[in-house]
C-alpha cells in the first residue's frame, strides 16, 4: 500500500508540474505579446489555454482518486490536499494569461500606445515569483515560499502607480479613454497573477509544515 501511494504522489506531483509550465509558458508569452503588440502570439496563448483547462481537470481527477483509494495520512494527505488548491490556483493563472492576451490583441488592433514603464517591472516581478512558487512545489521549499510572499507587496505598489497613471491619462487625454482601461485592465491581471502565486506559496507552506499562513502577515 506505501508503496503504491507513493508511486501515485509521484505521478501526482509529474502532472502538477506540467501545468504549472504550460501555466509559466502562458504568462511569459502573454507578456512577450504586450510588450511586442503581437497578437498573433496573443492568439497562440488564448488557444493553449484549452490544454491548461484539460490538465486541470486531470490533476483533480487524481487527486480525488488517492483520496478515494488510499485514504491519505499525515504528509500525504497535506500534500494531496495542498496539491488540489495549487491545481486550482495554476488553472486560474492560465485565465489570467489569457484575459492579458485578449487585451492585447484589442491593443495591437487600435493605435499605437506607450506602455508605463511600471507594467514591465510588474510583470517581470509576477513571473519571478511564478517561477519561485513553482519551485518552492518541486522541491517542498517553505523559505523560498515565505520569500515569495513578501515580493507581492511590491507588485501591488506597481499596480496602484499604474492605475494613477491611467487615471490622469484620462483626465489629460480623454480620446485614449479605452486604450487606457485596456492597459489598466492589464495590470490588475498581473496583479492578480501575482496573488495567484502568493497562494501556491501559502499551500506550500501548509504541505511541508502543516501551517496555515492564509491572511496571516509577517509569517
Amino acid at each position: 500500500m506505501t508503496r503504491h501511494i507513493e508511486r501515485q504522489i509521484e505521478q501526482l506531483k509529474e502532472k502538477i508540474l506540467r501545468v504549472g509550465t504550460l501555466v509559466e509558458e502562458a504568462i511569459s508569452k502573454s507578456i512577450t505579446a504586450l510588450i511586442n503588440r503581437d497578437s498573433h502570439l496573443a492568439q497562440r496563448v488564448m488557444a493553449s489555454d484549452e490544454e491548461i483547462d484539460r490538465m486541470e481537470v486531470e490533476v483533480e481527477e487524481e487527486c480525488l482518486k488517492i483520496l478515494a483509494l488510499y485514504q491519505p495520512v499525515a504528509a500525504d494527505l497535506r500534500f494531496v490536499v495542498a496539491a488540489l488548491k495549487i491545481n486550482n490556483d495554476l488553472e486560474r493563472m492560465g485565465d489570467l494569461a489569457k484575459n492579458i492576451a485578449k487585451r492585447v490583441a484589442q491593443l495591437a488592433a487600435g493605435e499605437p500606445c506607450e506602455l508605463p514603464p511600471e507594467i514591465r517591472l510588474m510583470a517581470m516581478q509576477a513571473q519571478e515569483m511564478v517561477k519561485q512558487c513553482l519551485d518552492a512545489v518541486i522541491n517542498a521549499d517553505p523559505s523560498l515560499a515565505r520569500q515569495v510572499r513578501e515580493e507581492d507587496d511590491a507588485v501591488d505598489a506597481a499596480r496602484q502607480q499604474i492605475r494613477k497613471k491611467v487615471l490622469q491619462g484620462i483626465k489629460e487625454h480623454p480620446e485614449n479613454v479605452e486604450t487606457l482601461l485596456r492597459i489598466n485592465s492589464v495590470s490588475k491581471h498581473i496583479e492578480r497573477i501575482a496573488d495567484m502565486a502568493t497562494n501556491v506559496a501559502e499551500d506550500v507552506i501548509y504541505m511541508v509544515e502543516g501551517d496555515i499562513v492564509r491572511h496571516r502577515t509577517g509569517d
